[in-house]
């Protein structure tokens, strides 16, 4: 067995069984990919893929269970290179973060900027999608953090640790009945389930949150406008789509001009953003740093506790009495 046809058969799965788009992924030939994961099979006395004539169809019961093994081979051969780079050189690297247009843009440019400014030698990449495309790419080893607050029970092969508490704001025009009312008094669920919304796709930060909110007081709210972008949901507010409903951190008054904002803390329960990694993973130094720059309560003891912590019901009584902070 060999290193090399572990990676063939891990990419080939991870590509949809296209033993094409897998070779050029590897720069290599696709006939060299089917010869080592039939000299595999051979070995094994297995077939890992079920094949309709010269194609591969499906991955086989066993094969399931063979490239889950895989995989933890492949990321502790990336640990031990991760190891190495730590002790030739501690300040290059790589770091890779998945995460949602909301923290990309609001939370994260303060420790993107510290961090910068710390490693200049570490290339950062930043990757956006939804929660279910962020596990996608932690769980194939594409990226070292990921940075997520919906769907948090996709992330179960990860270790997830609880960043900071977040608030939601309603955001309409200068003018609007909401930001009358809310001159006055505390909104309520009524007076916003009375307007047409304009809030984030369901998955999206926080998003059930708010669901949750207004099926508890039996309201069906009038969503006219999802998007996964806050930015974008500032637009269609300014066009007259209905009241917003956002990230407090997202709202800037300089920036904003012409809107404003309501507070609904008081209407919707907190979020909570988590960041998390793949068990197993060995955290460099500069990984360890962004990790408590981003959450200052998440310092290298703190982080090593909660990943010898068995179970993810484990690790939420750790935090269960920590203060988080708040944005």
């Amino acid at each position: 067995m060999k290193l090399q046809q572990l990676r063939y058969i891990w990419e080939v799965a991870r590509h949809g069984l296209n033993v094409s788009q897998t070779a050029e992924s590897l720069f290599t030939a696709q006939p060299g990919i089917s010869k080592q994961i039939r000299l595999l099979e051979d070995e094994l006395g297995v077939e890992i893929f079920a094949r309709q004539g010269k194609q591969l169809a499906d991955v086989t019961p066993i094969g399931k269970v063979i490239l889950e093994r895989a995989g933890e081979v492949l990321r502790q051969v990336d640990n031990i290179k991760l190891v190495a780079d730590e002790y030739r050189d501690e300040r290059t690297g790589l770091l890779s973060i998945a995460t949602t247009h909301t923290q990309a843009r609001y939370a994260l440019p303060p420790v993107v900027r510290k961090f910068r400014s710390a490693y200049p030698q570490v290339a950062l990449q930043m990757h956006q999608g939804s929660p279910a495309q962020l596990v996608e790419l932690a769980e194939a080893g594409e990226v070292d953090f990921v940075i997520a607050t919906e769907g948090l029970e996709l992330f179960k092969n990860l270790i997830m640790l609880p960043c900071y508490r977040w608030y939601r704001d309603i955001i309409v025009p200068e003018g609007h009945r909401l930001a009358q009312i809310g001159a006055e008094r505390d909104l309520t669920l009524a007076d916003v389930a009375a307007e047409p919304l304009v809030t984030y796709v369901f998955g999206f930060t926080g998003r059930s949150v708010l669901d949750r909110a207004f099926q508890a007081e039996g309201f069906k709210p009038n969503v006219a406008f999802t998007a996964t972008d806050t930015d974008v949901i500032k637009t269609y507010v300014r066009l007259g789509f209905g009241a917003g409903i956002i990230a407090s951190m997202a709202f800037d008054p300089a920036v904003d001009r012409g809107l404003v904002t309501v507070d609904a803390s008081h209407l919707f329960a907190p979020s909570v953003t988590h960041i998390g990694f793949r068990r197993g993973t060995f955290l460099r130094r500069f990984m360890h740093e962004f990790i408590e720059w981003f959450a200052p309560h998440l310092d290298p003891r703190t982080v090593a506790e909660a990943v010898a912590r068995p179970t993810g019901a484990a690790r939420a009584k750790l935090f269960a009495e920590m203060e988080l902070p708040v944005r």
